[in-house]
């Protein structure tokens, strides 16, 4: 519980941003996007039952850490009334393979509900993150409810709650953005364990065992061919300022590239980037598969059913929204997030 004392100063100062899921992957890379911009009163709010997820905040700079029940109690107290100018919501169970459903729906609906609700009453902007998981199996990837046909039990929480948020946005008087990731991989992510992204798992395999494994042919698609829209987190980053930064922008915007590219892009990448750090030439995609670099190995029966093998971001929305920055490909992003893994993994 949070001293009286202690609440009375937090709302003196309405100047506060806060961010859940603050010691997660793209939560932690959120307040560093901040903190270089010189916002350093962030309340940081998450869950540490897994407590090495500290490390990520370690080089951040914030102005008080919550615990995620305590926030939310203090929430509907009203002890940060008054307080906050924004909230960047990011804390949710991102594990698509999670089968129990009541623990997705009370982190990934109820809590994203209380948040928003709270926001309206004290119109202040509210960003969360959706996600493309909301799409499941489809072929276009517009933000409209008849393309949206989620395949697991996460991808129906989020988009739930963006059924909820529709029902909100016509009456609302602030700001209300949620923002459909695609597949972000970059810092920051390894506590996520097998939910890393692919790019993290193929430089933990490689410099481990000079060998990354890749799905053979599955959905009418040749090994490691199926298509994704991969996306860097600083871009992710970028996009949620952007929003932060306009207000008077609201609605629900895809968040890639809007370039579908093959998890073989992304392998090679990562072998490239690791042998990079060794000082070894480049090789092209035969060249790894060859020398044994690359294996293809089926696609499990757990995920029949439950896989996208191809994803792409419409961006249309997000650019008519004003957004203009370039997104970095798998080429360079991959590139850029191996040379930070050699450096800090």
């Amino acid at each position: 519980m949070i001293p009286r004392a202690r609440a009375l100063a937090l709302l003196s100062m309405p100047n506060h941003i806060v961010i859940t899921g603050a010691a997660g992957f793209i939560g932690s890379n959120l307040i560093r996007a901040l903190n270089r911009r010189g916002e350093t009163e962030i309340i940081a709010v998450d869950h540490l039952a897994h407590s090495e997820k500290f490390r990520n905040l370690v080089d951040c700079d914030i102005a008080d850490f919550l615990d995620k029940e305590d926030f939310i109690e203090r929430l509907q107290h009203g002890w940060f009334d008054g307080a906050v100018r924004a909230v960047l919501h990011e804390g949710a169970c991102s594990n698509t393979m999670e089968t129990d459903g009541r623990y997705m729906m009370e982190n990934n609906y109820r809590y994203s509900a209380i948040l928003l609700d709270w926001c309206l009453g004290e119109e202040v902007p509210f960003l969360y993150a959706s996600s493309a998981a909301v799409y499941g199996g489809g072929k276009v990837f517009v933000e409209a409810r008849e393309h949206e046909a989620p395949l697991n039990i996460y991808g129906y929480s989020k988009f739930l709650f963006d059924q909820f948020v529709r029902r909100r946005l016509p009456e609302a008087s602030s700001q209300i953005v949620g923002l459909r990731y695609f597949n972000v991989y970059g810092p920051r992510e390894q506590h996520k364990e097998r939910m890393a992204s692919v790019a993290y798992h193929h430089f933990r395999e490689f410099m481990e065992q000079k060998k990354v494994r890749l799905f053979a042919a599955s959905h009418g698609y040749a090994d490691g061919a199926q298509l994704r829209d991969f996306i860097h987190v600083d871009d992710v980053a970028h996009v949620n300022l952007f929003f932060l930064d306009h207000p008077e922008q609201s609605g629900i915007f895809n968040v890639g590239t809007g370039r579908a590219q093959s998890f073989n892009d992304i392998a090679l990448a990562a072998v490239n980037g690791c042998r990079a750090l060794a000082g070894e030439a480049a090789l092209t995609l035969e060249e790894i598969v060859g020398r044994g670099f690359l294996e293809y190995i089926p696609l499990p029966e757990s995920l029949e059913g439950k896989y996208q093998p191809f994803t792409e971001a419409d961006l249309a929305r997000l650019r008519s929204a004003g957004y203009e920055q370039a997104f970095a490909s798998v080429e360079e992003g991959v590139a850029r997030y191996v040379a930070w893994l050699g450096q800090h993994a």
